[in-house]
Protein backbone atom coordinates (compact mmCIF):
# COMPACT_ATOMS: atom_id res chain seq x y z
CA UNK A 1 0.00 0.00 0.00
CA UNK A 2 1.41 3.38 -0.95
CA UNK A 3 2.12 5.80 1.93
CA UNK A 4 -0.51 8.28 0.74
CA UNK A 5 -3.10 5.53 0.53
CA UNK A 6 -2.17 4.30 4.00
CA UNK A 7 -2.61 7.78 5.46
CA UNK A 8 -5.97 8.19 3.75
CA UNK A 9 -7.12 4.78 4.87
CA UNK A 10 -6.14 5.68 8.42
CA UNK A 11 -8.19 8.85 8.16
CA UNK A 12 -11.14 6.86 6.87
CA UNK A 13 -10.92 4.47 9.80
CA UNK A 14 -11.02 7.36 12.23
CA UNK A 15 -14.10 8.71 10.48
CA UNK A 16 -15.82 5.36 10.58
CA UNK A 17 -14.95 4.92 14.22
CA UNK A 18 -16.99 8.01 15.02
CA UNK A 19 -14.05 10.28 15.84
CA UNK A 20 -14.77 12.51 12.85
CA UNK A 21 -17.59 14.91 13.59
CA UNK A 22 -20.08 16.10 11.01
CA UNK A 23 -18.24 19.41 10.67
CA UNK A 24 -15.07 17.51 9.74
CA UNK A 25 -16.85 16.05 6.70
CA UNK A 26 -17.50 17.66 3.35
CA UNK A 27 -21.17 18.39 2.69
CA UNK A 28 -21.32 17.63 -0.98
CA UNK A 29 -20.41 14.54 -3.00
CA UNK A 30 -19.86 13.96 -6.69
CA UNK A 31 -20.90 10.40 -7.44
CA UNK A 32 -20.03 8.80 -10.78
CA UNK A 33 -22.19 6.14 -12.41
CA UNK A 34 -23.73 4.98 -15.68
CA UNK A 35 -27.02 6.86 -15.92
CA UNK A 36 -30.31 5.20 -16.77
CA UNK A 37 -32.17 2.60 -14.74
CA UNK A 38 -29.10 1.47 -12.80
CA UNK A 39 -28.20 4.94 -11.55
CA UNK A 40 -31.86 5.52 -10.70
CA UNK A 41 -31.82 2.37 -8.57
CA UNK A 42 -28.76 3.68 -6.72
CA UNK A 43 -30.43 7.02 -6.16
CA UNK A 44 -33.59 5.45 -4.74
CA UNK A 45 -32.01 2.65 -2.73
CA UNK A 46 -29.28 4.48 -0.88
CA UNK A 47 -28.59 8.05 -1.96
CA UNK A 48 -32.05 9.36 -1.07
CA UNK A 49 -32.19 7.52 2.30
CA UNK A 50 -28.71 8.82 3.15
CA UNK A 51 -29.59 12.40 2.27
CA UNK A 52 -32.74 12.14 4.36
CA UNK A 53 -30.54 11.21 7.32
CA UNK A 54 -28.06 14.00 6.53
CA UNK A 55 -29.98 17.11 5.52
CA UNK A 56 -26.74 19.10 5.36
CA UNK A 57 -25.39 16.92 2.53
CA UNK A 58 -26.00 17.23 -1.21
CA UNK A 59 -24.93 14.95 -4.02
CA UNK A 60 -24.41 15.30 -7.75
CA UNK A 61 -24.25 12.54 -10.35
CA UNK A 62 -21.70 12.44 -13.17
CA UNK A 63 -22.63 9.80 -15.78
CA UNK A 64 -19.05 9.13 -16.90
CA UNK A 65 -18.35 5.62 -15.61
CA UNK A 66 -17.62 4.32 -19.09
CA UNK A 67 -14.70 6.80 -19.19
CA UNK A 68 -13.64 6.37 -15.58
CA UNK A 69 -10.15 5.02 -16.18
CA UNK A 70 -9.12 7.68 -18.68
CA UNK A 71 -10.65 10.53 -16.68
CA UNK A 72 -9.10 9.43 -13.37
CA UNK A 73 -5.72 9.15 -15.09
CA UNK A 74 -6.14 12.72 -16.35
CA UNK A 75 -7.29 14.02 -12.95
CA UNK A 76 -4.34 12.37 -11.26
CA UNK A 77 -1.95 13.89 -13.81
CA UNK A 78 -3.46 17.32 -13.20
CA UNK A 79 -3.46 16.88 -9.43
CA UNK A 80 -7.17 17.73 -9.29
CA UNK A 81 -9.50 14.90 -8.23
CA UNK A 82 -13.04 16.22 -8.68
CA UNK A 83 -14.86 12.91 -8.16
CA UNK A 84 -15.59 11.50 -4.69
CA UNK A 85 -16.91 8.01 -5.46
CA UNK A 86 -16.88 6.13 -8.76
CA UNK A 87 -18.97 3.17 -9.91
CA UNK A 88 -16.91 0.87 -12.14
CA UNK A 89 -16.89 -2.67 -13.46
CA UNK A 90 -14.50 -5.06 -11.75
CA UNK A 91 -11.83 -5.10 -14.46
CA UNK A 92 -11.60 -1.29 -14.38
CA UNK A 93 -11.29 -1.43 -10.59
CA UNK A 94 -8.36 -3.80 -10.95
CA UNK A 95 -6.66 -1.47 -13.44
CA UNK A 96 -7.24 1.61 -11.28
CA UNK A 97 -5.95 -0.21 -8.22
CA UNK A 98 -2.85 -1.44 -10.03
CA UNK A 99 -2.12 2.11 -11.20
CA UNK A 100 -2.52 3.58 -7.70
CA UNK A 101 -5.54 5.63 -8.77
CA UNK A 102 -7.97 3.96 -6.36
CA UNK A 103 -7.71 3.67 -2.59
CA UNK A 104 -7.19 0.26 -1.01
CA UNK A 105 -9.99 -0.96 1.23
CA UNK A 106 -9.99 -3.08 4.36
CA UNK A 107 -13.50 -4.52 4.08
CA UNK A 108 -13.89 -5.60 7.70
CA UNK A 109 -12.67 -2.26 9.05
CA UNK A 110 -14.37 0.09 6.60
CA UNK A 111 -17.64 -1.64 5.64
CA UNK A 112 -20.64 -2.76 7.65
CA UNK A 113 -20.86 -6.32 8.90
CA UNK A 114 -23.62 -8.46 7.44
CA UNK A 115 -27.05 -8.42 9.06
CA UNK A 116 -26.65 -12.16 9.56
CA UNK A 117 -23.57 -11.61 11.74
CA UNK A 118 -21.03 -12.35 9.02
CA UNK A 119 -18.00 -10.14 8.57
CA UNK A 120 -18.01 -7.86 5.53
CA UNK A 121 -15.18 -9.88 3.98
CA UNK A 122 -17.09 -13.15 4.38
CA UNK A 123 -20.36 -11.57 3.25
CA UNK A 124 -18.89 -10.28 -0.03
CA UNK A 125 -16.68 -13.35 -0.36
CA UNK A 126 -15.11 -14.01 -3.75
CA UNK A 127 -16.64 -10.84 -5.19
CA UNK A 128 -13.88 -8.80 -3.51
CA UNK A 129 -11.80 -9.20 -6.66
CA UNK A 130 -9.49 -6.23 -5.99
CA UNK A 131 -8.03 -4.58 -2.91
CA UNK A 132 -9.73 -1.36 -4.02
CA UNK A 133 -13.15 -2.69 -5.09
CA UNK A 134 -16.39 -2.50 -3.06
CA UNK A 135 -18.91 -4.72 -4.89
CA UNK A 136 -22.55 -3.68 -5.27
CA UNK A 137 -24.22 -5.96 -7.76
CA UNK A 138 -23.90 -9.00 -9.99
CA UNK A 139 -25.26 -8.27 -13.44
CA UNK A 140 -24.97 -9.76 -16.87
CA UNK A 141 -24.67 -8.57 -20.43
CA UNK A 142 -27.10 -10.50 -22.58
CA UNK A 143 -29.41 -10.12 -25.57
CA UNK A 144 -32.93 -8.90 -26.01
CA UNK A 145 -34.95 -9.32 -29.19
CA UNK A 146 -38.20 -8.03 -30.69
CA UNK A 147 -40.82 -10.76 -30.37
CA UNK A 148 -42.83 -9.26 -33.25
CA UNK A 149 -39.83 -9.41 -35.62
CA UNK A 150 -39.17 -13.14 -35.34
CA UNK A 151 -39.50 -14.49 -38.91
CA UNK A 152 -42.69 -16.42 -39.65
CA UNK A 153 -42.25 -20.14 -39.09
CA UNK A 154 -39.11 -19.72 -37.00
CA UNK A 155 -38.66 -20.34 -33.32
CA UNK A 156 -37.59 -17.35 -31.30
CA UNK A 157 -33.81 -17.01 -31.01
CA UNK A 158 -32.57 -18.71 -27.84
CA UNK A 159 -28.88 -19.42 -28.45
CA UNK A 160 -26.02 -16.95 -28.58
CA UNK A 161 -24.96 -18.09 -32.04
CA UNK A 162 -28.35 -17.02 -33.41
CA UNK A 163 -26.84 -13.52 -33.25
CA UNK A 164 -24.45 -14.55 -36.02
CA UNK A 165 -27.13 -16.33 -38.09
CA UNK A 166 -28.28 -13.66 -40.52
CA UNK A 167 -29.95 -16.19 -42.80
CA UNK A 168 -32.37 -17.52 -40.18
CA UNK A 169 -32.69 -14.27 -38.27
CA UNK A 170 -32.18 -11.33 -40.64
CA UNK A 171 -32.16 -7.80 -39.33
CA UNK A 172 -29.99 -5.35 -37.48
CA UNK A 173 -28.09 -6.24 -34.32
CA UNK A 174 -26.94 -3.83 -31.63
CA UNK A 175 -23.50 -4.56 -30.17
CA UNK A 176 -21.42 -2.56 -27.76
CA UNK A 177 -18.65 -0.50 -29.35
CA UNK A 178 -15.85 -2.28 -27.51
CA UNK A 179 -14.22 -5.71 -27.71
CA UNK A 180 -15.35 -7.05 -24.31
CA UNK A 181 -18.05 -9.73 -24.63
CA UNK A 182 -18.19 -9.39 -28.43
CA UNK A 183 -14.83 -11.14 -28.81
CA UNK A 184 -15.82 -13.93 -26.42
CA UNK A 185 -19.18 -14.54 -28.13
CA UNK A 186 -17.50 -14.53 -31.53
CA UNK A 187 -15.03 -17.22 -30.50
CA UNK A 188 -17.75 -19.35 -28.89
CA UNK A 189 -19.69 -19.19 -32.15
CA UNK A 190 -16.58 -20.01 -34.17
CA UNK A 191 -16.16 -23.32 -32.39
CA UNK A 192 -13.87 -22.44 -29.48
CA UNK A 193 -14.68 -24.32 -26.28
CA UNK A 194 -15.91 -22.17 -23.41
CA UNK A 195 -12.98 -23.05 -21.14
CA UNK A 196 -10.47 -22.19 -23.88
CA UNK A 197 -11.83 -18.80 -24.94
CA UNK A 198 -9.40 -16.65 -22.95
CA UNK A 199 -6.39 -18.80 -23.85
CA UNK A 200 -7.26 -18.28 -27.53
CA UNK A 201 -8.06 -14.60 -27.08
CA UNK A 202 -4.65 -14.03 -25.50
CA UNK A 203 -3.00 -14.73 -28.87
CA UNK A 204 -2.83 -12.47 -31.91
CA UNK A 205 -4.28 -15.31 -33.98
CA UNK A 206 -7.23 -15.68 -31.60
CA UNK A 207 -7.94 -11.97 -31.72
CA UNK A 208 -7.96 -12.09 -35.51
CA UNK A 209 -10.26 -15.12 -35.40
CA UNK A 210 -12.75 -13.25 -33.23
CA UNK A 211 -12.68 -10.18 -35.47
CA UNK A 212 -13.13 -12.36 -38.56
CA UNK A 213 -16.27 -13.88 -37.03
CA UNK A 214 -17.58 -10.42 -36.17
CA UNK A 215 -16.87 -9.43 -39.78
CA UNK A 216 -19.64 -11.82 -40.86
CA UNK A 217 -22.28 -9.56 -39.26
CA UNK A 218 -20.47 -6.22 -39.21
CA UNK A 219 -22.63 -4.69 -41.95
CA UNK A 220 -25.75 -5.47 -39.90
CA UNK A 221 -24.50 -4.02 -36.62
CA UNK A 222 -25.56 -0.79 -34.92
CA UNK A 223 -22.83 0.01 -32.39
CA UNK A 224 -23.81 1.33 -28.97
CA UNK A 225 -21.86 3.15 -26.28
CA UNK A 226 -24.45 3.89 -23.58
CA UNK A 227 -26.48 1.24 -21.80
CA UNK A 228 -29.72 3.00 -22.73
CA UNK A 229 -29.02 2.70 -26.47
CA UNK A 230 -30.08 -0.91 -27.10
CA UNK A 231 -33.37 -0.69 -25.15
CA UNK A 232 -34.26 2.41 -27.15
CA UNK A 233 -33.28 0.77 -30.44
CA UNK A 234 -35.40 -2.25 -29.54
CA UNK A 235 -38.35 -0.11 -28.44
CA UNK A 236 -38.18 1.82 -31.72
CA UNK A 237 -37.90 -1.36 -33.81
CA UNK A 238 -34.57 -0.17 -35.23
CA UNK A 239 -32.90 -3.50 -34.44
CA UNK A 240 -34.14 -7.08 -34.22
CA UNK A 241 -31.80 -8.04 -31.38
CA UNK A 242 -29.16 -6.37 -29.29
CA UNK A 243 -26.88 -6.76 -26.32
CA UNK A 244 -27.10 -4.71 -23.17
CA UNK A 245 -27.23 -5.12 -19.41
CA UNK A 246 -29.96 -7.40 -18.14
CA UNK A 247 -31.38 -4.66 -15.91
CA UNK A 248 -31.89 -2.40 -18.93
CA UNK A 249 -33.79 -5.18 -20.68
CA UNK A 250 -35.89 -5.82 -17.58
CA UNK A 251 -36.89 -2.17 -17.68
CA UNK A 252 -37.94 -2.17 -21.33
CA UNK A 253 -39.80 -5.49 -20.98
CA UNK A 254 -41.49 -5.20 -17.58
CA UNK A 255 -41.71 -1.47 -16.93
CA UNK A 256 -42.28 -0.23 -20.48
CA UNK A 257 -44.20 -3.31 -21.67
CA UNK A 258 -42.45 -3.36 -25.04
CA UNK A 259 -42.64 -6.47 -27.31
CA UNK A 260 -39.16 -7.54 -26.25
CA UNK A 261 -37.95 -10.79 -24.72
CA UNK A 262 -34.72 -11.85 -23.04
CA UNK A 263 -32.25 -14.35 -24.48
CA UNK A 264 -30.19 -15.57 -21.52
CA UNK A 265 -27.90 -18.00 -23.35
CA UNK A 266 -24.19 -17.27 -22.75
CA UNK A 267 -25.01 -14.25 -20.65
CA UNK A 268 -21.76 -12.79 -19.36
CA UNK A 269 -21.67 -12.39 -15.60
CA UNK A 270 -19.89 -9.32 -14.31
CA UNK A 271 -19.59 -7.24 -11.16
CA UNK A 272 -20.15 -3.59 -10.58
CA UNK A 273 -19.12 -1.61 -7.54
CA UNK A 274 -17.45 1.44 -6.05
CA UNK A 275 -13.88 2.64 -6.00
CA UNK A 276 -12.72 5.65 -4.01
CA UNK A 277 -10.25 7.82 -5.92
CA UNK A 278 -6.83 7.99 -4.29
CA UNK A 279 -5.77 11.40 -3.02
CA UNK A 280 -9.05 12.82 -1.72
CA UNK A 281 -8.78 15.57 0.91
CA UNK A 282 -9.56 14.36 4.43
CA UNK A 283 -12.97 16.02 4.72
CA UNK A 284 -14.21 14.57 1.42
CA UNK A 285 -12.81 11.14 2.23
CA UNK A 286 -14.51 11.12 5.63
CA UNK A 287 -17.88 11.90 4.04
CA UNK A 288 -17.45 9.31 1.30
CA UNK A 289 -16.51 6.58 3.75
CA UNK A 290 -19.52 7.39 5.92
CA UNK A 291 -21.75 7.15 2.84
CA UNK A 292 -20.15 3.97 1.51
CA UNK A 293 -20.56 2.13 4.82
CA UNK A 294 -24.27 2.95 4.72
CA UNK A 295 -24.81 2.41 0.99
CA UNK A 296 -23.26 -1.06 0.87
CA UNK A 297 -24.81 -2.59 3.98
CA UNK A 298 -27.09 -5.64 3.80
CA UNK A 299 -30.39 -3.78 3.65
CA UNK A 300 -29.33 -1.13 1.13
CA UNK A 301 -28.03 -3.66 -1.39
CA UNK A 302 -31.22 -5.69 -1.00
CA UNK A 303 -33.27 -2.51 -1.47
CA UNK A 304 -31.57 -1.84 -4.80
CA UNK A 305 -33.14 -5.04 -6.16
CA UNK A 306 -36.55 -3.41 -5.72
CA UNK A 307 -35.74 -1.17 -8.65
CA UNK A 308 -33.56 -3.22 -11.00
CA UNK A 309 -32.96 -6.90 -11.68
CA UNK A 310 -29.35 -7.11 -10.51
CA UNK A 311 -28.30 -9.51 -7.78
CA UNK A 312 -26.93 -7.91 -4.60
CA UNK A 313 -23.24 -8.56 -3.98
CA UNK A 314 -23.68 -9.52 -0.31
CA UNK A 315 -24.79 -13.05 0.53
CA UNK A 316 -26.78 -11.66 3.48
CA UNK A 317 -28.81 -9.46 1.11
CA UNK A 318 -30.15 -12.27 -1.09
CA UNK A 319 -32.87 -13.49 1.33
CA UNK A 320 -34.17 -9.93 1.61
CA UNK A 321 -34.81 -9.49 -2.12
CA UNK A 322 -38.55 -9.10 -2.56
CA UNK A 323 -40.93 -7.42 -4.95
CA UNK A 324 -40.40 -4.60 -7.40
CA UNK A 325 -41.21 -1.31 -5.70
CA UNK A 326 -43.74 -0.22 -8.33
CA UNK A 327 -44.77 -3.32 -10.29
CA UNK A 328 -45.30 -5.64 -7.34
CA UNK A 329 -43.70 -8.58 -9.15
CA UNK A 330 -41.24 -10.92 -7.47
CA UNK A 331 -37.73 -9.90 -8.50
CA UNK A 332 -35.83 -13.14 -7.85
CA UNK A 333 -36.90 -14.82 -11.17
CA UNK A 334 -35.59 -11.81 -13.09
CA UNK A 335 -32.10 -12.00 -11.64
CA UNK A 336 -29.28 -13.26 -13.89
CA UNK A 337 -28.38 -15.71 -11.13
CA UNK A 338 -31.80 -17.41 -11.13
CA UNK A 339 -31.31 -21.12 -12.02
CA UNK A 340 -33.68 -20.90 -14.97
CA UNK A 341 -31.69 -18.02 -16.43
CA UNK A 342 -28.24 -19.37 -15.60
CA UNK A 343 -28.30 -22.67 -17.46
CA UNK A 344 -25.48 -21.58 -19.76
CA UNK A 345 -23.49 -18.65 -18.44
CA UNK A 346 -20.12 -17.26 -19.42
CA UNK A 347 -17.87 -16.04 -16.64
CA UNK A 348 -16.12 -12.78 -17.41
CA UNK A 349 -12.37 -12.93 -16.78
CA UNK A 350 -11.49 -9.72 -14.89
CA UNK A 351 -7.76 -10.34 -14.78
CA UNK A 352 -7.57 -11.03 -18.52
CA UNK A 353 -9.24 -7.75 -19.46
CA UNK A 354 -7.25 -5.80 -16.90
CA UNK A 355 -4.10 -7.06 -18.61
CA UNK A 356 -5.17 -7.02 -22.27
CA UNK A 357 -7.78 -4.26 -22.46
CA UNK A 358 -5.65 -1.46 -23.89
CA UNK A 359 -4.02 -3.60 -26.59
CA UNK A 360 -7.21 -5.33 -27.73
CA UNK A 361 -9.14 -2.04 -27.59
CA UNK A 362 -6.70 -0.53 -30.06
CA UNK A 363 -6.99 -3.51 -32.39
CA UNK A 364 -10.79 -3.49 -32.14
CA UNK A 365 -11.10 0.21 -32.90
CA UNK A 366 -8.79 -0.18 -35.90
CA UNK A 367 -11.01 -3.01 -37.15
CA UNK A 368 -14.12 -0.87 -36.68
CA UNK A 369 -12.59 1.91 -38.77
CA UNK A 370 -11.99 -0.37 -41.76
Amino acid sequence: MKMTTAILASTALVALGGAASAQDMANDMTLVSWGGAYQASQQKAYVEPYLEMHSEVSSTWDESSNEAVAKLRAMNEAGNITWDLVDVVASDAIRLCDEGLAMEIDADEMLAAGDDGSSAEDDFGDLLVSDCFIPQIVYSTTFGYRTDMVPDGQDAPDEICDVFDLETYPGKRALEKRPINNMEWALLCDGVAKDEVYDVLATAEGQEQALAKLDTIKDSVVWWSAGADTPQLLADGEVFMGSTYNGRLFSVIEEQDQPVAMMWDAQVFDLDGWIIPAGLPEDRLARVMDFVKFATDTQRLADQAKYISYGPARASSAPLVGQHADLGIEMAPHMPTDPNNAKNTFLYNYEFWADYRDDIDAKFQAWLAK
